[in-house]
Order: structure tokens, then C-alpha cells, then sequence
């Protein structure tokens, strides 16, 4: 397997106060963890700046005259009671989503077989017309929209393990069946959306799980519910929201999954992408706020996608 890695330093532009959980650390942390030796065989790439305009393939017309309204001359301004934007944070947005794209472009063209971006802030709470939880633009959304209109994808399925339900990206495609979407995630816990009975058109799997349980729960969970029905949708393209808050060190939720955790998910994933469309994965981080738990999930999630089976991490 080739697996990219896409990141870029200006990630740091998105400025959010001091204690907040989604921070530039991350980003720090998960490329100190990458470069261990034991990803020495990664493809890496800086992300390009991408085209905000392309935000109105999911979002509305208004969404980014919004953004950019709310954007202080310097400083931060706050857009909810947890989600700010900064002087320079369109600038780490447009390289967000240019490094998801430029990903996208090389799984799908065939030069590299997946793809991990570890970019901020995260995208998944952002809905239509609403930036919230930390999520300015819906990234994953975004890519999979391009991916239907540049390169005429038929199916795309986006799989979101992230510990939060992904409420923006279920509120963009909860009509479209062309697009499948599939989460676990912990219930009751922000946002307060994802029951088992949203399943929008058909297109959504939601999979909630109790505070205070661990693997066995989510591997029961996608092995009897999640994993078929990705399989039975046959998408050409798999998209994930990778977030790690589910890990047991993470301070926003109650699941209990350990790193290696992330490691069997990942595989059984790479399972259906190779059975129905050809091995294409590309993997986009969105929450993880212990820096500890989040190199640790980071590191089995891209283990994996570089080596299969034989990528499990000891650690």
C-alpha cells in the first residue's frame, strides 16, 4: 500500500483562547507521532491553499460572506459558545481544504492507494447554513461533493467515528442518496443528534454508544450494523472523519477505546474499500483533544492504512 500524509504548518493561523481543547497542539502532536521511523514510507505532501468558493457545493450562499463578516481584523471572534475564528483562520481553512483535495486527486488518480490528512480545525458539526462545535467549513462534505463533480463518483460514503455525531454532515446529505454516512458516536453527548432512527433517506447509518463502554462495544457495533451496510451501499470512494475523542484519555467524552482500537477499525474499513471500490480511502482528522490519545489513535489509524493487517502497532 502507499499512503499519503498531508499536513502544513499554517495550521497554527487558526487561532483559538488559551485552554481550549481544539488547539494547534494537535497538529504538533500528530506529526511528532508520524515521524517515528516506522512511518519513514509515508508520501508527504504540504497542502496546498483550496478554493473557499468551493464551500457552496454543501453550503449556502451566504455561508462564507458569514465567515468572513465574522472574522476580526485581529484578534478572535466567536461564533457560538465554543467555536472562534481568528484574524488568519480562513487562511488554515483554504489549506485544510486544499490538502483534502490534493488528496482526493491523488487517490483518485491511482498514485497513492489512501490517504491520511491531518489538518484543523475539524469540519463535521458545520451544517448547511450554521458553523458550530469547534468546525468552521464541513471539509469532508466538501471533498465528497468534488469528488462526485470532478471526477463523477457515483457513490460516496463517508464513515465518522469521531466520539461526536456529525450532525452538519448528516444535515447535508440526509436527502441524498448518493451519499452514505455512517457514525458511532457517544449518546447522550453533543451535539444531541445521531439516533438510530435518523436514517435519512435511507443513506444513514447512525450507531450511538453508551457512555462508559469501550472496544468491544464499537467493534460489535460496526461489524454487525455499520460495516455491512457500507458494503451493501458499494460506494466508488471512502471518505472517514477521524476523530480520536472516543480514545479513553480524551476529556470530552466517556468512551473507553484504546489506541489499538483505531487500528482494527481502520482495518476493517480498508476490508470494504477493498472490496468495493478499489482500496480508495481518503482518511481527514477531525476531533482528539488529548494530545497523548490522539498520537496514539493517529498512529494505529495510519499504521494500518499503510500496511494492512501487517500494520499493527505494539504500542
Amino acid at each position: 500500500m502507499t499512503t499519503l500524509l498531508v499536513s502544513q504548518p499554517n495550521f497554527a493561523d487558526h487561532v483559538t483562547p488559551q485552554g481550549h481543547p481544539e488547539r494547534a497542539d494537535r497538529i504538533r502532536a500528530v506529526e511528532d507521532a508520524l515521524s517515528r521511523s516506522r512511518f519513514d514510507k509515508l508520501l508527504r505532501r504540504n497542502a496546498p491553499s483550496g478554493d473557499l468558493m468551493l464551500a457552496e457545493l454543501v453550503h449556502n450562499s451566504r455561508y462564507m460572506a458569514k465567515l468572513r463578516d465574522a472574522r476580526p481584523a485581529e484578534g478572535m471572534g466567536q461564533l457560538d459558545g465554543d467555536t472562534f475564528i481568528s484574524a488568519d483562520s480562513l487562511s488554515a481553512v483554504s489549506t485544510g481544504l486544499g490538502g483534502a483535495l490534493a488528496a482526493l486527486d491523488a487517490v483518485l488518480l491511482g498514485e497513492v492507494d489512501n490517504a491520511f490528512c491531518a489538518i484543523r480545525p475539524p469540519g463535521h458539526h458545520a451544517e448547511i447554513a450554521s458553523p458550530m462545535g469547534f468546525c468552521l467549513i464541513n471539509t469532508v462534505a466538501i471533498v465528497a461533493r468534488e469528488a462526485q463533480r470532478k471526477y463523477g463518483a457515483e457513490r460516496v460514503a463517508i464513515v465518522d467515528f469521531d466520539v461526536h455525531h456529525g450532525n452538519g454532515t448528516q444535515d447535508i446529505f440526509q436527502t441524498d442518496s448518493t451519499v452514505f454516512y455512517a457514525s458511532s458516536h457517544q449518546m447522550p453527548l453533543y451535539p444531541g443528534t445521531g439516533k438510530a432512527s435518523e436514517t435519512g433517506v435511507g443513506n444513514v447509518a447512525n450507531t450511538p454508544l453508551a457512555p462508559n463502554t469501550g472496544g468491544e462495544s464499537m467493534r460489535d457495533a460496526y461489524a454487525s450494523r455499520i460495516i455491512p451496510a457500507l458494503v451493501d451501499f458499494s460506494p466508488d470512494l471512502i471518505l472517514i472523519s477521524a476523530g480520536f475523542d472516543a480514545h479513553e484519555r480524551d476529556p470530552l467524552a466517556q468512551l473507553n477505546w484504546q489506541s489499538a482500537d483505531y487500528g482494527w477499525l481502520t482495518g476493517k474499513l480498508m476490508d470494504a474499500a477493498e472490496r468495493t471500490c478499489g482500496n480508495r480511502i481518503v482518511s481527514l482528522l477531525e476531533g482528539g483533544y488529548d494530545l497523548k490519545g490522539l498520537a496514539g489513535g493517529v498512529s494505529h489509524h495510519v499504521a494500518m492504512l499503510m500496511d494492512g493487517a501487517t500494520g499493527r502497532l505494539e504500542d
